[in-house]
Order: structure tokens, then sequence, then C-alpha cells
């Protein structure tokens, strides 16, 4: 199965995506659209924020990376890529209704985005298809402010956000797809974040409690990876492949125009 449209997460950037184009390359059939953008991940800040001492390392980065351009996203396509908004520079503080600390030191450097959030429209033959592509920190990591949990609920709310029209007219179309490193059923995390964006009314569930990642125990199967078309969209199928990317299966949906 070839997908249409690919999200692909965790692949490293590079200004003039040589990266991306030889991956591309390599398939054996090459899509005619690529597209990435600079990520957080890597991006420092000049701020100690794990606080040990030491300046310039992976988890003193806007989103953790252990050099620019680490861990970014990337979109392949068999359809022209249109208008982007690139959301990855909104201020965490910056968010309705925002979880993050008050006395967080870093209230007018820290974005919001761990790697991206990305409105990309693509061009299909009938009309445009919005994609909300992000991929969110796992809520782990941290210790008892619980940093990381507050900015992954934060991250995967933001959509609903940009639904609300709190950063413009939101789009009608569209498909919110990536990795939200939360589970509404087990492990870590403010599940109430992922349980909210689920049952949003405007939003088709079409995977309800599939695993999509598997982790040694105590870990075990978590369901992060979405793909979530809005109810404007038929879904026609969906599925998740039985081929592992690390713990990452991936997720796919097709979706039709509604009539």
């Amino acid at each position: 199965m070839t997908a249409d449209v690919l999200l692909l997460t965790d692949i490293d950037y590079d200004r003039d995506l040589h990266a991306l184009n030889a991956l591309n390359d390599r398939l054996t059939a090459p899509y005619p659209h690529v597209f990435a953008l600079r990520p957080n991940s890597g991006m420092q800040t000049g701020f100690d924020v794990d606080q040990n001492g030491r300046l310039g390392e992976a988890r003193d980065a806007i989103g953790y990376g252990r050099f620019n351009g680490d861990g970014g996203m990337a979109i392949l396509s068999h359809f022209p890529i249109g208008t982007v908004t690139d959301y990855s520079d909104v201020l965490w503080a910056d968010l309705p209704q925002s979880l993050m600390a008050k006395d967080d030191p870093l209230q007018n450097i820290q974005r919001l985005s761990t790697v991206g959030h990305w409105q990309v429209e693509i061009s299909t033959p009938n009309h445009p298809l919005t994609l909300l592509a992000f991929s969110a920190t796992p809520p782990v990591f941290d210790g008892p402010e619980d940093r990381n949990g507050r900015r992954n609920a934060d991250e995967i709310q933001f959509w609903q956000r940009v639904l609300n029209g709190d950063f413009g007219p939101p789009p009608n179309d569209f498909v919110i797809l990536g990795i939200a490193n939360l589970d509404p059923d087990r492990g870590e995390g403010r599940r109430e974040a992922i349980i909210d964006l689920l049952n949003d009314p405007r939003i088709h569930e079409p995977l309800p409690n599939q695993p999509t990642a598997h982790w040694p125990e105590p870990i075990g199967e978590l369901r992060v990876d979405i793909v979530l078309p809005s109810t404007t969209l038929t879904i026609h199928n969906a599925g998740i492949e039985d081929t592992p990317i690390g713990p990452h299966r991936p997720v796919w949906v097709d979706v039709l125009s509604a009539p």
C-alpha cells in the first residue's frame, strides 16, 4: 500500500533537504512533492534548561535534540503542496489557557512546539485538504513540576485552539496527524488532553482503542500516533500496519470528500 500523502517523523532536517530527497529517491516510486521546515528540536535556547550546570546539550534546546534539525518532520505527497502556515514559533506562554508554570524561567523564549506544528494545504484533485501535523514531547523525563507533561498536553490541545479560530480562520476539510505521545487509557501524562481531542465533535475517531506503538514491559502497548480526519470527510478505511519503525507502527486512513 502506498500513501498519497505521507508524514514522516523523527527524520533529521537539513536546509537544502538533501537527506529527505535522498530518502525519497530510494523509494520504488518516489513522490513528486516533498516538504520540510526547520524543527525546534535541537534549536538551542542559550540557557541551562535542565539546570545541570552545562549549556548546549540536547535538553537545553527548544525541543530535545543533539543538533540543529535533529528528529524533525517531513511530508511526501503525490499532490502539490500549497499554502503552509507554520505555528512552530508560537510561544508556549502565549497559548490561550496555557499550562506553562507561571514561574517557568523561559516564559519569554520557550516555544510550545517540541518539533513543530504545521498547517499544510494539499491540492488534491477535487479540492484542498489541510494537514495539521505535529510531533509532541513525551510527557516524561522531567520532575515533580511535570513540565513535559504540561507541554505535551498543550501541544495536543493546540489544534483545538486552531479549530476554535484562535489563530485565524480555521480549516474546513482537515486531518490532524502525527505523534501525540499520549495514550487516553494507559501510561504517563495528562490523559484528559488526548481524550478531549478524540471526543471533539469536529473530528472522526477512526481507530479507537488500538495501540500504535509497542515498547518492552513495563511500558507495553500504547496508542500514541494519531490520524484524525474532520467530520467533513468520509472515512473509507483505516488501519495500522504491522511493520515496526522503532516502537511505532505506520497508521493510515483512507478518506473521501463528504458528498
